[in-house]
C-alpha cells in the first residue's frame, strides 16, 4: 500500500537512481545496500516521519524493519494504524 512512497524516498535518500526503480517488495535493504549505513538510516527514517506525519522512536527500529523494502513499508502500515 505505501510501499512506492517508501521506495521513492529510499531512492531520493540514497540517491539509488536507476538500481532503485528495479527494487519489489523483496528487494534486501540492510546488508544489501552500500548506500544504507547507519547515518542513512537516520535520514530514511527522518523523510519517512516527514512524508507520513509518523513519529518514530528510537526503539521500533530494528534490523527486521530494514529487512526488506516491504518490511519497511509493512512498518510505516503499522505505524499509520
Amino acid at each position: 500500500m505505501y510501499l512506492d512512497d517508501v521506495k521513492q524516498i529510499l531512492i531520493d535518500i540514497l540517491n539509488l537512481g536507476e538500481q532503485g526503480h528495479a527494487m519489489n517488495a523483496q528487494t534486501r535493504l540492510l546488508g544489501s545496500l552500500p548506500e544504507l549505513d547507519s547515518m542513512a538510516v537516520v535520514n530514511v527514517i527522518t523523510a519517512l516521519e516527514e512524508h507520513f506525519g509518523i513519529a518514530v522512536q528510537d526503539d521500533e527500529i530494528s534490523a527486521e524493519t530494514f529487512d526488506t523494502l516491504g518490511s519497511l513499508a509493512a512498518f510505516v502500515a503499522q505505524k499509520l494504524g
